[in-house]
């Protein structure tokens, strides 16, 4: 298990690449199990999650080559619908691979899926819109189990008590491509890792409307073609790199991924009076000095294109930096605050009241060891140790490693001292 020490009180400047979304890699890879054809997938990051979802595609017999830098062949010829439970346990994203079964082969077997500590996040919705074209679903020693003798497309409803599901939307979408007649997905998610899902299979040769709504239709092909696509940036990772550079009062510039997918988050800045400049033709951001004339804020996480709780974490810090009271209301997932007591340590004024963070700005933090529970948690501790006095030290940054594609190295670039190292046994 690795750690990370982080020199507090710099200034970041300079470039960062931004790379492939992680939430959109992972179903489109799942979306080689449509076909046997061959698959090329383009800009995949390299992260702990993709590491696992490519060897769970070979467990179920997809033969997947490493053919360039961030480039995957996949072939999908002889596969099994079994899926083994080491893999799946390890990642809550294996789901994503029972839409594809279903539509391909008519049946799959999953574990429930593990991978995720930020509150309870059921996929029963996935098994009720599977059942609505036909499925039958059923439990035994915690392996689920879907068979559909004949699919046929349906009108599913896929709201929930906290939104659309994204990850749900996804595995219908994928399961409704290869069954006959036409689904109809209300409440459909419509965040841009979805679209550009469905700009895949339309690829593929699958029919869909409404891409980017709420309301997809679906009208079932026979078979699916192989793809040749190139994923979209990480909106997360350009948002966590953007806030870096406020709260650092520094001076950096974001390319290689599209600005309106941070629509929400760039109101907010806009809000409280960033200096940034945005050029939607060439695809960068770029954030200068002026920390010292931000405003608070009241920020409430939203499914897409509301502000998006994967950004959440991250806010509180910039939040921590501004004089005065700032509020965050998670609305997605209300547990997901664990970050908060680490925060804390560092010397962070945070009430917890419910759902809401109440942040109270301008209170220096001091360095000192914190533990990431989760991904969005790892950045928010990485970004709090850069405006802390001294070194931070953040434990089991393996979390962070599932989602960010070489965040140390790009922090280094940018002028962070940033050391990783084994933790002590």
């Amino acid at each position: 298990m690795e750690k990370v020490c982080i020199q507090g009180d710099v200034q970041l400047k300079g470039t960062v690449s931004i790379s492939g979304a992680k939430n959109a890699c992972l179903p489109m890879l799942a979306a080689s199990l449509l076909t046997d054809e061959h698959c090329i997938l383009r800009n995949v990051p390299q992260l702990r999650d993709v590491n696992f979802f490519i060897q769970l595609l070979q467990t179920l017999g997809v033969h997947v080559e490493n053919i360039a830098p961030n480039t995957w062949k996949l072939q999908a010829t002889h596969i099994t619908h079994e899926a083994s439970y080491d893999l799946v346990r390890q990642m809550r994203a294996s789901v994503c691979i029972m839409g594809p079964l279903v539509g391909r082969l008519h049946k799959v077997s999953l574990p429930l899926p593990g991978g995720c500590v930020i509150g309870n996040r059921p996929i029963d919705l996935h098994l009720y819109g599977l059942q609505k074209l036909g499925c039958n679903v059923s439990m035994s020693q915690g392996i689920i189990h879907i068979t559909a003798d004949k699919l046929c497309g349906h009108s599913i409803f896929l709201g929930g008590p906290f939104g659309s599901t994204v990850t749900g939307t996804a595995n219908l979408v994928m399961a409704a491509v290869l069954t006959p007649g036409t689904t109809v997905i209300e409440s459909a998610a419509c965040e841009p890792e979805v679209t550009d899902l469905c700009r895949l299979l339309q690829q593929m040769g699958a029919e869909i409307e409404g891409i980017g709504s709420p309301r997809l239709t679906i009208h079932g092909q026979n078979q699916l073609h192989g793809f040749d696509y190139t994923v979209i940036g990480d909106r997360i990772e350009a948002g966590t790199f953007l806030i870096a550079g406020l709260i650092t009062n520094g001076h950096i510039r974001l390319e290689h991924f599209d600005p309106r997918h941070l629509g929400a988050l760039l109101h907010v800045l806009e809000e409280v009076q960033a200096d940034i400049k945005v050029d939607y033709e060439s695809h960068t951001i770029e954030a200068f000095p002026c920390l010292e004339r931000l405003k608070p804020f009241n920020i409430t996480t939203l499914p897409y294109p509301g502000f998006p709780t994967d950004l959440q974490a991250q806010m509180c810090v910039l939040g921590l930096c501004i004089p005065g009271l700032s509020l965050i209301t998670e609305r997605i997932y209300p547990q997901r605050f664990m970050h908060i007591a680490e925060l804390q340590r560092l010397g962070a004024k945070i009430i917890l009241e419910g759902s809401t963070a109440i942040l109270q700005g301008a209170h220096p933090l001091s360095g000192a060891d914190v533990m990431a529970s989760d991904l969005r948690a790892s950045a928010a501790l990485y970004l709090a140790g850069l405006i802390a006095q001294g070194e931070t030290f953040v434990h089991r940054v393996y979390h962070l490693d599932r989602g960010y594609e070489n965040f140390d190295q790009k922090l280094r670039n940018l002028g962070a001292q940033i050391q990783r190292s084994q933790e002590n046994s």
